[in-house]
């Protein structure tokens, strides 16, 4: 990674350019300067198209405006983080901003100023970098660093919304008057600006509306999800085949591989992937990948690819390393996958979201019985919820931008709400049996099995995204066998 070049110390006011304390040239020339400034060819992009989401973003501002009329509504996209000294974590626009422009631009802001008859919106963002005052090869966030970014004409173009440059926004909200409310947590300088303004109540409100509704998704983002659930397909059909090199060394070299998978065909895996041998398994947010992978055991796999439109999938499957279940491990895993079908067919409009939960539940109490784990009559089990020991979550979540979608929405509109049609939610019962749970034979410990899939409700009932995977342990055994084979 190379050092920036350095400007002669100039006045403070006069040079927003941050300095590299140790870089290798102590100052720039005024001839170089000021050849700097000039001989660049015009790169403006003319005859853009608006993205595809556009018109859907457009509606969602609709909506958004009608909630809340005569408010001015501000979304920030978020700022870079540092990961370390001088280098930054991938940026990641906040979800609220992308729902409702389609743009992933860091630094941006969304602002809908109220008018007669709604709203008028404004992307408020960074223009080129500048080159009279040589911004864009002396600073470190400058376009010769890390690449052009769209002009505020084209970004215009590309999005649909009249763009401005966001370094005036702060000021011009502090003279704002009348009500506003923002998305918080995103730009400490916009919340900074508003701070007298603003109450926690109402920007919670705002919050909550904009996560409730992303609850219904239209056909551009089913048909991202269903992009998102390809390339996991594809993906972990990539770690099937080089399970023998994840032997030679551990679950980083799955993880990796998946990894390949998501940046080649998305923009990034949607969440740290949990690549979970023998009894990591048990962990359920496994991410730490690091351990070994040995044949005899079993790997679960939970990974999902996020779309370059930041669409998420997510899906579980829990393999046999050598391509064949033991009987304990088929046992187990038969229970779950019988459990899933449960779950899976209590989804359908009109049904309450807690059902597939509970229909999965049911199903694993009965075999936690039955195999004398824990001591029924099942009704007792459910209604003190001892099953819980070894189930440990709940058997699914909203899915879309955000791997748990909707996370802001009020209880009753969510987990004690209906489901209806464009909801996509995850069914993703489990039993994990830790290595150190001296309640259940010693043959269990360690075993952890979960399987997950992506369901869309439909008019008539749902359909599984992530169906590209098979379920049924001889069906994952024959799979695998076909795969390894090639």
């Amino acid at each position: 990674m190379t050092d920036e070049l350095t400007p002669e110390t100039p006045d403070a006011d006069e040079q927003p350019i941050k300095q590299r304390k140790n870089g290798l040239y102590p100052g720039v020339s005024d001839e170089l300067a000021e050849n700097m400034k000039g001989g660049w060819a015009d790169t403006e992009l003319r005859a853009l198209q608006p993205i595809e989401q556009a018109p859907n973003a457009a509606r969602r501002r609709a909506a958004l405006s009608a909630r809340f009329p005569g408010e001015r509504l501000v979304i920030p996209a978020g700022h870079l983080k540092t990961r370390s000294n001088d280098t930054e974590y991938s940026f990641r626009a906040s979800t609220e901003y992308v729902y409702l422009t389609g743009d992933q631009t860091d630094d941006s802001v969304l602002v809908l100023e109220p008018t007669e008859d709604g709203h008028e919106a404004t992307i408020h963002r960074l223009p080129r970098s500048d080159r009279e005052n040589g911004e864009f090869w002396l600073s470190g966030m400058g376009e010769l660093w890390v690449g052009r970014r769209h002009s505020l004409a084209e970004s215009e173009a590309l999005l649909g919304v009249a763009c401005k440059d966001v370094r005036e926004l702060a000021e011009a909200l502090k003279e704002a008057t009348g009500p506003v409310r923002v998305v918080r947590g995103h730009d400490a300088g916009i919340e900074a600006a508003l701070t007298d303004k603003v109450t926690a109540e109402r920007d919670e409100e705002l919050r909550v509306y904009l996560s409730e509704a992303r609850a219904i998704k239209d056909e551009f983002e089913i048909g991202e999800l269903q992009k998102a659930v390809d390339s996991t397909v594809r993906g972990f059909e990539d770690v099937v085949k080089v399970l023998d090199k994840a032997e030679a060394t551990s679950e980083r070299y799955i993880e990796g591989t998946f990894f390949l998978r998501a940046r080649v065909e998305g923009n990034d895996v949607g969440y740290g992937s949990i690549c979970a041998a023998g009894p990591h398994a048990c962990t359920l947010h496994w991410v730490r990948n690091d351990g070994p992978v040995r044949s005899g055991d079993l790997l679960l796999l939970d990974a999902g690819v996020e779309t370059t439109t930041l669409y998420t999938a997510d899906v579980t499957r829990t393999l046999p390393v050598n391509g064949t279940y033991t009987d304990l491990q088929r046992k187990i895993y038969d229970a779950v996958y019988e459990a899933q079908e449960a779950g899976i067919a209590a989804v359908k409009p009109g049904a309450k979201y807690r059902d597939f939960h509970d229909a999965a539940q049911r199903v694993l109490a009965e075999k936690l019985v039955e195999w004398g784990l824990v001591e029924g009559p099942v009704e007792r089990v459910l209604e003190l919820g001892l099953q819980r020991r070894w189930t440990l979550h709940g058997t699914g979540h909203m899915l879309g931008l955000d791997v748990h979608d909707c996370a802001a929405a009020r209880t009753e509109a969510y987990v004690d709400g209906t489901l209806e049609p464009g909801m996509v939610l995850t069914v993703e019962p489990g039993l994990y049996f830790q290595a150190d749970d001296l309640t259940v034979p010693e043959e269990y410990r360690g075993i952890g099995v979960r399987i997950e899939d992506d369901i869309l409700v439909t008019e008539d009932g749902n359909r599984n995204l992530s169906d590209g995977l098979p379920r049924r342990s001889d069906e994952v055994e024959a799979w695998m066998a076909g795969l390894l084979k090639k």
